[in-house]
């Protein structure tokens, strides 16, 4: 299996994201392509301790897509960069899965113009698992789709499905629609209209939707997938990630107001705890939707995270999901337009 990662992709490219692979080369023994510029990646290869070699190839790519770049154009206006030449490779089948750190619209960008889409899928989508105490619920959307209709949440609701038994051991997997409240007629008509097809397909035996899940409810192992519009997604994951932060900078505070022993025989289940809300344990989020594996990798990733992330990668590849999704796009689909 060979890995494509995009060297000059996030805020700690290219050092972290090189060692990260190597780490995951040498652990996974996968082949690993890293697409940037050549001297400055053979000189992070170099500081630590590895070099190019039949399973550590350096693709060369003279650009890099920045934060600050348009994300709808600069795929096709940069077509040298690092994120473009890895997505090029994925695409003319150079590798088996991409991984970048990068901006995650120029990716969502990239993937569904140069890799594409499944055909019939209408928009490719964020997954990131969230913790719930057991294997993790799947969040979908969380960003990639600010503007949704229904029939996109009625296929974000089934490739969270598959994802979900392929990937996080749900056979049966519980799908709830993100909502202001559990009655079937909450919500804007989107969440309405939303409830009735995703009922439908409940009642076809293709999904296993329980209706719809509160904000308050999504960390107590309630649903194995939430669908959402990637607004409310979106603001649902960052207040997740913040109040996370905060609630371990208060414990830690804590602990420091303790005395030493009560302070120590805490620490490991602080340390726990912190690693369950870890984004770097996870590594990145699949772009469903997507017709061949790319993995979004945290902007912030360091080497563990992008390690993480080669192995979310060869999982993923394994899993089966995207086959899953083009064999039942038929019931996936309001038209037969495709």
């Amino acid at each position: 299996m060979r890995i494509i990662i995009d060297a000059m992709g996030g805020d700690n490219a290219p050092m972290e994201i090189v060692c990260g692979a190597v780490d995951a080369q040498r652990e996974f023994g996968v082949e690993i392509a890293l697409t940037g510029h050549r001297d400055e990646v053979e000189k992070c290869l170099a500081e630590y301790g590895a070099e190019a070699s039949g399973n550590i190839s350096v693709v060369h790519a003279e650009d890099v897509i920045t934060m600050h770049d348009d994300p709808s154009t600069a795929v096709r206006t940069k077509r040298q960069s690092s994120m473009a030449v890895a997505l090029a490779m994925l695409k003319n089948g150079e590798g088996d899965a991409c991984v970048s750190a990068g901006s995650t619209g120029a990716l969502l960008t990239g993937a569904t113009l140069t890799v594409k889409r499944i055909r019939g899928i209408r928009r490719a989508c964020l997954s990131p698992v969230i913790p719930n105490g057991r294997n993790g619920a799947l969040l979908i959307d969380c960003g990639a789709n600010a503007e949704c209709s229904a029939e996109y949440l009625l296929q974000f609701a089934y490739m969270g499905s598959f994802y979900a038994r392929r990937m996080l051991s749900c056979e049966n997997a519980r799908v709830g629609l993100l909502n202001i409240g559990a009655e079937e007629s909450k919500g804007t008509e989107l969440q309405k209209e939303t409830y009735t097809l995703l009922r439908h397909a409940h009642e076809a035996g293709r999904i296993n939707f329980i209706g719809n899940i509160e904000g308050s409810d999504i960390l107590f192992d309630k649903a194995d997938v939430i669908v959402s519009d990637g607004f409310a997604g979106n603001i649902l994951l960052k207040s997740l990630e913040g109040t996370s932060k905060f609630f371990l900078a208060q414990i830690k505070a804590m602990l420091a107001s303790l005395d030493p022993a009560a302070a120590s025989a805490a620490a490991g289940s602080l340390g726990a705890l912190k690693r369950l809300m870890d984004a770097s344990e996870t590594g990145g989020t699949p772009l469903l939707g997507i017709s061949k594996p790319v993995i979004k990798a945290h902007g912030s990733s360091n080497a563990r995270a992008i390690r993480s992330a080669v192995k979310q990668a060869i999982a993923f590849v394994e899993g089966g999901v995207i086959n899953d999704i083009s064999t039942n796009i038929d019931y996936m689909k309001l038209s037969q337009d495709e």
